[in-house]
C-alpha cells in the first residue's frame, strides 16, 4: 500500500503543476528534491510571482525511520517505527478576488520491532480561503466535495464537512480559516472499510482538487482590484499565518520529526500585514465574509 499511494501522490502532483502553470500562463514550478537525515526525502515544487500566483508549492515526501517520543505520545503509539508519506499543498493567489487553497493526502504506517504492520492510516482533505465571498464558489466547491464523498458513502460529506470546520478553525479568533470542504484523518482499515476502501476514497478526493478549484481560479484571476482590497487579503492572510502557526498539526509533526523546515513553512504567503484590532466597515463586503467566517454554514 504505501508504494501504491507513493506513486499515486507522484502522478498527481505532475498533474497539479502542469494545470496550474497553464492557469498562471507565465510562472514555471521550481523542482528542489531533497533527503531527510535518518530516513525518506521528497520533492518540493514551488511556483512564485507568477501572473496569477504569487506564491505556491506541491509538495511530496516519503519519510521513515524512528519516530520521536513527543509524537508516539501525540499519536499513543509504543512502537518508534513509522512510514509516511503524503502530498501537501498550498496556492497564495496575487488576486484579492480569488481563494487561496490548501490540501494534503497522506499515509501512516507504525511498525513493530520485527517490521510488521502494526497500524496504518489514510488523512487529508481540501479547503478553500477566500477573501471576499461569492457564494456561488463557495457551493461550486463543496458540490464538488460533496459528489465524490457521496459516491463513497452517504455519511461522509457532512462527517468530514463538520470535521473540516472545527478543525479549521483558530479558536484564538473565534473564526474559521475559511469556507472549509473536506478534513479527515485516522482513516484505519476496519471489517467494514478495508484499505483499499480507504485508498479509493481519499485518492478519488485527491483527483476532484482540479475540478473544484480551477473553474474559481478562471472565473476571477482577471478581474481588477484596488489597493483596498490587496491590503485586506494581507491582512486575511496574517489570519493563515497564525493557523498554520499555532493549530496546524501537518506544521508540528513537520517541526517534531526534523522535517524540511523550508518545506515545512512553504505555505506561509509571500505578503502579510497584522493590524492592531482592525475592524472592516459596517456593511462591508469583508465584513460580510467575516461574519461567515464566524458562524460556519451549509453551502449545499
Amino acid at each position: 500500500m504505501k508504494d501504491q499511494f507513493f506513486n499515486y501522490i507522484q502522478n498527481l502532483q505532475t498533474t497539479i503543476t502542469n494545470e496550474l502553470e497553464r492557469v498562471d500562463g507565465k510562472a514555471k514550478f521550481h523542482k528542489d528534491e531533497w533527503q531527510r537525515e535518518g530516513g525518506g526525502g521528497g520533492l518540493t515544487m514551488v511556483i512564485e510571482n507568477g501572473d496569477v500566483i504569487e506564491k505556491g508549492g506541491v509538495n511530496i515526501s516519503r519519510v521513515f525511520g524512528e519516530l520521536p517520543e513527543t509524537m508516539q505520545k501525540a499519536l499513543n503509539v509504543s512502537s518508534g517505527k513509522f512510514f509516511a508519506c503524503g502530498l501537501s499543498m498550498v496556492i497564495h493567489p496575487k488576486s484579492p478576488k480569488v481563494p487561496t487553497t490548501h490540501a494534503n493526502w497522506r499515509y501512516f504506517e507504525m511498525y513493530d520491532d520485527n517490521g510488521n504492520v502494526v497500524d496504518q492510516w489514510f488523512g487529508g482533505g481540501q479547503d478553500l480561503t477566500p477573501y471576499y465571498l461569492d457564494e456561488a464558489d463557495a457551493s461550486h466547491w463543496h458540490s464538488v466535495c460533496k459528489k465524490v464523498c457521496d459516491s463513497h458513502h452517504p455519511d461522509f460529506y457532512p462527517k468530514y464537512k463538520k470535521e473540516c470546520d472545527e478543525y479549521f478553525w483558530n479558536s484564538h479568533r473565534g473564526e474559521a480559516r475559511g469556507i472549509g470542504g473536506l478534513f479527515f484523518d485516522y482513516l484505519k482499515p476496519t471489517a467494514e472499510f478495508d484499505v483499499d476502501f480507504w485508498y479509493d476514497f481519499v485518492t478519488s478526493v485527491g483527483d476532484s482538487f482540479l475540478e473544484a478549484y480551477v473553474p474559481i481560479v478562471e472565473k476571477h484571476k482577471n478581474e481588477s482590484f484596488t489597493e483596498a482590497e490587496r491590503t485586506w487579503q494581507e491582512i486575511r492572510r496574517g489570519r493563515y499565518v497564525e493557523f498554520n502557526l499555532i493549530h496546524d498539526r501537518g506544521t508540528l509533526f513537520g517541526l517534531k520529526t526534523n522535517g524540511r523546515i523550508e518545506s515545512i513553512l512553504m505555505s506561509l504567503p509571500a505578503h502579510v500585514q497584522w493590524h492592531y484590532n482592525h475592524q472592516p466597515e459596517v456593511g462591508s463586503e469583508e465584513e460580510k465574509l467575516l461574519k461567515i467566517l464566524m458562524h460556519p454554514k451549509e453551502w449545499v
